[in-house]
């Protein structure tokens, strides 16, 4: 198992906090985004701000971690590709176990026990808790306006510049037919007498 590093701007020291219930202490910081904070279509870039609001409450079991995060998406629109940005909150509420209570947990057959975030020497990483907060909240497709019209599926052309662009198509079934159509004759006949 990795130790976690206390300089990581996603770990969280809960000294302050400490092991008595009932303590709580509250942090408001600026925080920059991991990598691969989103989807493929949308997500917010590795660098870019996340605004991060927690208290941390030390509970029986452990450190409940509750707040809220604000970032600003950014990707493509699924019609037309124009880049878009997308303002995104999302809220949480986790427990982070002593690894003491937990080995108990574990002990004793609480098959749940195995899911849960832990505290490790006095430190919490929000990495994970933060992307299920987010990523469910993020649009599956994104739209730059929502009567988008997009772009045709023949040609490509922007929809927006010609409302009533349209293609001739004919059904692939009936194609073959088009051959034996012919333009009319301008060749005359003869009279005979």
């Amino acid at each position: 198992m990795t130790r976690l590093d206390p300089r990581s701007p996603l770990v969280l020291d809960t000294k302050e906090v400490g092991r008595r219930p009932g303590s709580m202490a509250e942090l408001s910081r600026t925080v920059e985004a991991p990598a691969d904070f989103g989807t493929e279509v949308l997500r917010v870039a590795e660098g870019e701000p996340l605004e991060l609001v927690a208290r941390l409450e030390s509970v029986v079991e452990g450190i409940l971690v509750t707040g809220s995060v604000h970032a600003t998406a950014t990707g493509a629109c699924v019609r037309c590709l124009d880049p878009i940005s997308h303002d995104v909150t999302g809220r949480f509420q986790e427990l982070f176990a002593y690894a003491d209570r937990n080995a108990h947990h574990l002990e004793v057959g609480d098959e749940d026990a195995a899911e849960v975030y832990l505290v490790e020497d006095g430190l919490i990483d929000l990495d994970e808790v933060l992307r299920d907060a987010v990523v469910p909240s993020l649009p599956f497709k994104p739209v730059c306006r929502p009567d988008c019209p997009g772009l045709c599926s023949e040609c490509g052309m922007r929809l927006e510049e010609d409302l009533d662009h349209t293609h001739d198509v004919i059904d692939p079934r009936w194609a073959a037919l088009t051959d034996l159509v012919s333009e009319p004759s301008t060749t005359q006949t003869s009279d005979r007498t």
